[in-house]
């Protein structure tokens, strides 16, 4: 792939990630930086994106890698943690989110569980990218969110906060095509070395999540990340408004 140039005219561009200090999000950062991008990641554990900034210049040696700490469910930290990026923006990888499966009793722990949901997947990326949307370079910019499979499959409050991300999406697609700017969702599918995944990758858990894949095996968040640099690279700029799915066969051509 060749090196992005970013339209500021620095040697290399710039792509900010959510949740960048592990998994999918460390992933992608690190494919970014092989792809020639610097990195601003944004996450809520200092040790973790230090931890993931010093593998990432290993890597990398060229790569300038900030660490932003925020908590991006509150609307002062996301503009606090905007306001320490420098410059334009060519990237936005929207990646933090979770899975609250607590469902309470009663219809107020319902309640809780659908709005805790929504916020950590979808309010940390709506605030990051109104935060982040007039810095976006025009033309050029990318807006990439991670999504999951079962936005198109449904899984309760989880399932429910991912498939509003699609909606978003693609509302937010239509309205920067005019300026250059794509927008794209990725949604993997069982792909167990991430966080996610932490005290529940029994025996029975992983054996029924195989089952569903015709591929008879999980991914990786190497894999994603694959997806993630296309659409943030140069071939991806006639792509938007678009559902990229990474699932080894376990959801066919819908999205």
């Amino acid at each position: 792939m060749s090196i992005p140039q970013s339209p500021s005219g620095s040697a290399r561009p710039l792509a900010v990630i959510s949740g960048g200090g592990t998994g999918i999000g460390l992933a992608s950062a690190l494919r970014l930086a092989r792809d020639g991008f610097d990195l601003a990641l944004i996450g809520r554990r200092e040790t973790v994106l230090q931890a993931a900034a010093d593998r990432i210049r290993t890597r990398t040696s060229d790569a300038r890698v900030q660490t932003i700490v925020a908590d991006l469910q509150d609307p002062d930290a996301v503009e606090r943690a905007a306001g320490e990026i420098v410059g334009d923006v060519d990237v936005l990888l929207n990646n933090a989110g979770g899975n609250v499966l607590d469902r309470g009793v009663g219809l107020a722990g319902i309640a809780a569980n659908y709005e805790a949901n929504m916020r950590l997947n979808v309010l940390t990326a709506v605030l990051l990218t109104e935060a982040l949307l007039p810095r976006i370079a025009r033309p050029g910019g990318r807006i990439i969110s991670i999504s999951s499979i079962a936005a198109l499959r449904g899984a309760n409050g989880y399932g429910a906060a991912k498939a509003a991300i699609h909606g978003w999406m693609m509302g937010l697609a239509a309205d920067l095509a005019p300026e250059g700017v794509t927008v794209n969702a990725v949604a993997p599918g069982y792909v167990p070395d991430t966080g996610f995944w932490d005290g529940r990758r029994t025996p029975d858990i992983v054996a029924s999540r195989l089952a569903q894949v015709p591929m008879d095996r999980a991914g990786t968040p190497d894999e994603v990340a694959g997806a993630v640099s296309y659409l943030a690279g140069p071939e991806g700029g006639w792509t938007t408004g678009q559902i990229i799915q990474v699932n080894g066969g376990a959801l066919f051509g819908r999205g």
